[in-house]
C-alpha cells in the first residue's frame, strides 16, 4: 500500500459501488463524473489495487474491490459511531443525519418533522431519503427508517413512535354504485387499488377481525407503488383501498371516505428502526424522541 487510503474516498467508492455508476454517484453528491474519476483513481493507487471494471455501459466490482466493499463499510461504521459516542458524551447532537421513509409517511409526516428537528437543533446536517424498497441501513449509511409495519426484522432495533392500523375504505358514490362488500370474499368482485410499498407482498390483503387474522388476495385495474396517487384514486371513485388511518382520517372525517367492513383493520405502526443503541449516538437518540413528541402531538 502506498498511501492509507482518504476516508471520503472510501466514501466515495462505496457510493459508486452501490450506484453502479459513476454519473450516478457524481449526482447524488453534487460533484462532477470527473470529480468522482478522479478520486477513484487516487484511491486504486494509494491501495494499489484495481477496484472496479469499467464499460461504456457500467461499472462492477472486481475481487479486490469486493473485499474494499466490506472493510470500507466496517471503517466507516466504526468512525461514525466514534463520532456519534463522542457526541453522546457532551450531549451535543451534530453532524450528519440520513434518514429514510416511505414515500407517503415520508412527504406528508417525517419532512415536516425533520424541519421542526433543524430548528431546534441546528448542528444537524439532516438529509432525508424517500425510498419505496427497504434499506439496509449499514451498508447504505442510513442512521434512522423511519416505517410503517410490524414485521421488523430481529437484525435490527427499533423503537415504536406512534400506534397506527390500516383501514377499508371508499368513496360513498363507488359504494352507491357497485354495492358495499358485506365479507372480505366479497372484495375478490371489487375493484382493490392496490398498493406496492417497500417490503408489502403484492395483491394480498392480511387483516384482523373478530375471528383473528384473515387474508384476501384482491385485483383491481389500477395499482400503483405510491400511497398518495393509491388515496387520489379512491378519492376519484375508482375502487376500495386500504390506508393508514393517519393518512385518511381526515377524509373518513369529513365524509369524503366511507370504512368499508369496519370490524377488520392491519395493524401498521410508526416505527423508528436503526442500528445502533441510542445511548451510543447523540444525534440519532434526540432525533427518536423528537419523532416520538411529534407524533404524539398529531394522534
Amino acid at each position: 500500500m502506498n498511501n492509507l487510503p482518504s476516508l471520503h474516498d472510501l466514501k466515495v467508492f462505496l457510493l459508486v459501488a452501490r450506484r453502479f455508476s459513476f454519473t450516478a454517484a457524481a449526482d447524488e453528491i453534487g460533484m462532477s463524473p470527473a470529480f468522482v474519476s478522479k478520486r477513484i483513481r487516487a484511491l486504486e493507487q494509494d491501495l494499489n489495487l484495481r477496484l472496479l471494471h469499467r464499460t461504456t455501459r457500467s461499472v462492477t466490482l472486481t475481487d479486490d474491490g469486493e473485499r474494499v466493499s466490506r472493510w470500507a463499510q466496517q471503517l466507516l461504521y466504526q468512525v461514525s459511531q466514534l463520532g456519534d459516542e463522542i457526541d453522546a458524551l457532551h450531549g451535543e447532537p451534530k453532524g450528519p443525519l440520513r434518514i429514510v421513509s416511505s414515500p407517503g409517511l415520508g412527504q406528508r409526516m417525517v419532512a415536516p418533522a425533520l424541519a421542526e428537528l433543524a430548528v431546534r437543533y441546528p448542528g444537524l446536517d439532516i438529509r432525508l431519503d424517500i425510498q419505496d424498497r427497504l434499506v439496509d441501513l449499514m451498508e447504505e449509511g442510513v442512521d434512522l427508517d423511519i416505517r410503517v409495519g410490524n414485521d421488523i426484522s430481529p437484525h435490527v432495533i427499533a423503537k415504536p413512535l406512534a400506534k397506527n392500523h390500516r383501514v377499508l375504505c371508499a368513496i360513498p358514490d363507488y359504494l352507491r354504485a357497485h354495492g358495499t362488500p358485506a365479507s372480505l370474499m366479497e372484495l375478490g368482485h371489487h375493484d382493490c387499488l392496490v398498493i406496492k410499498e417497500r417490503d408489502h407482498p403484492f395483491g394480498v390483503w392480511n387483516l384482523t377481525g373478530a375471528k383473528g387474522p384473515e387474508t384476501v388476495k384482491v385485483t383491481g385495474s389500477l395499482s400503483t407503488n405510491n400511497g398518495e396517487i393509491a388515496r387520489q384514486w379512491c378519492l376519484n371513485g375508482r375502487g376500495i383501498l386500504l390506508r393508514s388511518m393517519w393518512d385518511i382520517r381526515k377524509d373518513l372525517q369529513a365524509g369524503r371516505l366511507v370504512h368499508v367492513l369496519d370490524e377488520y383493520f392491519q395493524a401498521a405502526d410508526i416505527w423508528a428502526v436503526h442500528t445502533s443503541r441510542l445511548l451510543d449516538s447523540a444525534k440519532v437518540k434526540v432525533t427518536v424522541d423528537y419523532l416520538a413528541e411529534y407524533f404524539r402531538r398529531l394522534s
